[in-house]
């Protein structure tokens, strides 16, 4: 098991993160660019029954935040995730993990720079090239300049960071809040609830691909940054379940709220032509101010156009913070290079800010769009977060008599469930999404493989023997997938039901795989018993 060094105590990172922090940066970074465009995208797919995608969504959320609010306090270190899947599945399990949880953390900034371009055309023009949504080159030189401007604030120390994300995330909250207040008000047409006949499948089976791909889970995912703050946090045993809980019922009910009234607000006439899947109206790019200058409320949709820059900005700022704090974890289990875990002497961690700027950077290419992007984003962050449930269940057995501020009620029922409805939301991304994800991911793993081959003795060191339920989990999500319908561009070979049931048995088999797979229990309570002294020296 790879040795994990104490940092310098001039130079480790400060426990200054209060209650009131966890839950707005959890808030803030949930209420990103999400509000300004997942209604749109969802309704694109889905229709009336955008709301149920945002219901869907809320429950697998919370199902995981539930999960990760009893392992959170457990380990109240940068980056946790990463060391769950270490602490149960040994190094090479740990070391993916922190690629994968990386590779979807260093995407996060890179989009919310991408939303606040795509508003910023409809009064800036060029960002964007004609008659469409992907950046232009002048948008992407600017977006070059505008992650290097929230990568520059992280640079101050954590509280202060905090303190910027508390004002932003106070303005975030109160303009989706009116935004719903002045459409129901002035622009109400039930109608538009209606299913009819012709979609009704096409919307039907939308609703679950929108969880994946309109922006649902994207959205939804600030629950996190309670976990991966927790190192920071005054008082984590107390402060993480609190706060990883209360965020998704807060976001959860503003997300639903603004389904609604968008849904409402649409004029049947827009609705006309091609109804909602070829959905369209003049400033749709930026589709809350469209709707509000529509509706007469001029001065809401200068609010939208000022909240454009506020919203995204606030949750790329505390992206960043959380993703530096998560790539020191990738370098504490040995899978990036000891320098990217530097620390400075105000305790801000200096190479990762500058690693994840340069891999953001990268990004804008590949996915020079905000729906291009939230996908990939959503998949992969569930994709690591699967290791949770499997990581409780492990810890339950190795340690049942550990301290746990937050005990799940039902985890034997509620930890396997929660697998297999992450399981699905990678099944509903869609082939092309898992053609990406699953090829980078089999990239890292023959480079393990050949580093294990060349450094003699170290392959069993690895912990390979307890990663092999992962070859058969992403071999079986990936062919399953290719066999699904047309709408998740697969052949067609199965039904889109029909490849749920088949995700949800190979995900029930998986998870006691892994469970039996796991390493000793001596081992487990070994590297619990290393972090809680850890915490003990923490200043």
């Amino acid at each position: 098991m790879a040795s994990i060094k104490l940092q310098n105590k001039k130079n480790r990172l400060r426990r200054e993160g209060s209650l009131q922090g966890l839950i707005l940066a959890c808030v803030g970074a949930s209420i990103g660019s999400g509000w300004l465009f997942g209604p749109l995208y969802t309704a694109q797919q889905a229709g009336p029954y955008a709301v149920g995608s945002w219901m869907i969504g809320a429950f697998a959320i919370l199902l995981l935040a539930l999960v990760f609010a009893e392992l959170g306090p457990l380990i109240p270190r940068a980056g946790a995730v990463v060391h769950l899947a270490h602490v149960g599945n040994g190094p090479i399990v740990g070391h993916m993990w922190s690629w994968i949880l990386f590779l979807s953390y260093a995407t996060i900034a890179p989009i919310e720079v991408t939303a606040i371009l795509t508003y910023a055309n409809n009064y800036l023009p060029g960002l964007l090239q004609q008659h469409s949504d992907l950046l232009s080159v002048k948008g992407f030189a600017v977006a070059l300049v505008l992650l290097a401007f929230f990568v520059a604030i992280n640079f101050l120390v954590v509280r202060w960071v905090l303190k910027i994300n508390n004002g932003a995330t106070w303005w975030k909250i109160s303009i989706p809040v009116l935004t719903i207040g002045v459409l129901l008000a002035t622009s109400w047409h039930p109608g538009n609830f209606v299913v009819h006949a012709q979609n009704a499948t096409a919307d039907f089976h939308g609703m679950f691909v929108a969880v994946a791909t309109g922006g649902v889970i994207f959205s939804l995912l600030g629950f996190r940054h309670a976990i991966d703050l927790a190192g920071e946090s005054k008082n984590p045993k107390r402060d993480v379940p609190i706060a990883v809980i209360g965020s998704v019922l807060i976001a959860s009910g503003i997300y639903i709220a603004l389904q609604v009234a968008f849904i409402g607000a649409i004029r049947p006439a827009d609705l006309a032509a091609g109804g909602w899947q070829h959905l369209h109206f003049s400033g749709i790019n930026g589709p809350f101010a469209a709707l509000a200058a529509a509706v007469g409320a001029g001065w809401l949709a200068v609010l939208l156009y000022v909240d454009a820059f506020v919203s995204p900005g606030g949750a790329a700022l505390i992206y960043t913070t959380t993703a530096a704090r998560v790539t020191l974890a990738t370098a504490d289990t040995g899978a990036a290079p000891k320098w990217v875990a530097r620390i400075n002497r105000h305790g801000v961690p200096w190479a990762s800010l500058i690693l994840l700027y340069a891999v953001g950077a990268v990004f804008f290419f590949p996915f020079p769009s905000w729906q291009k992007m939230v996908g990939y984003i959503a998949s992969m962050t569930v994709l690591s977060y699967v290791i949770g449930p499997i990581a409780l269940i492990q810890l339950r057995r190795a340690m049942p008599d550990l301290e746990r501020p937050f005990r799940l009620w039902a985890a034997p029922v509620i930890a396997p469930l929660t697998f297999v409805v992450a399981s699905w939301i990678v099944f509903w991304s869609g082939l092309n999404t898992l053609n990406f994800i699953f090829g980078t991911l089999f990239v890292l793993l023959i480079f393990y493989a050949l580093t294990g081959i060349w450094r003699k003795g170290r392959w069993s060191a690895m912990g390979w023997q307890y990663m092999w339920w992962i070859i058969p989990y992403f071999l079986g999500l990936w062919g399953i997938s290719w066999l699904s319908p047309a709408v998740l561009g697969g052949t067609g070979v199965l039904g889109f039901f029909s490849g749920m049931a088949a995700v949800a048995v190979l995900s029930l088999l998986i998870f006691y795989v892994a469970i039996h797979q796991a390493v000793a229990d001596s081992t487990m309570r070994a590297y619990m018993q290393h972090f809680r002294k850890r915490e003990a020296d923490a200043p």
